[in-house]
């Protein structure tokens, strides 16, 4: 399986950018998948999660109005609507997938990242 970011850039403040995350490999046993996002010497943070076949959505509190997260299972591709962006939400943001095997045992894949930049 691999996961590929796109579509992060340098926007001002009040921006929008929309990431995506192309999946590809095998899929089926995908449970959830999410963003999450690293600042410089900051630790690495959840953004959002959205479980693939239902649809369910959840959102960091920080981001919650702003970002929208959604997927097209057709395409196996992910994606994050960010509006109205901050400096604040200046970081590396990371695709990930996690699955679930027939054991019940849980694993993550995650991508090589995507920069966003925002400036005041």
């Amino acid at each position: 399986v691999q996961l590929v970011e796109s579509g992060g850039g340098l926007v001002q403040a009040g921006g929008s950018l929309r990431l995506s995350c192309a999946a590809s490999g095998s899929t089926s046993s995908i449970k959830t998948m999410g963003w999450y996002r690293q600042a410089p010497g900051k630790q690495r943070e959840w953004v959002a999660t959205i479980t693939p076949r239902s649809g369910t959505t959840n959102y960091a509190d920080s981001v919650k109005g702003r970002f929208t997260i959604s997927r097209d299972n057709v395409k196996k591709t992910m994606y994050l609507q960010m509006n109205s962006l901050k400096p604040d939400d200046t970081a590396a943001y990371y695709c990930n997938a996690r699955f679930i095997a027939m054991s019940g045992y849980e694993y993550d894949y995650w991508g090589q990242g995507t920069q966003v930049t925002v400036s005041s």
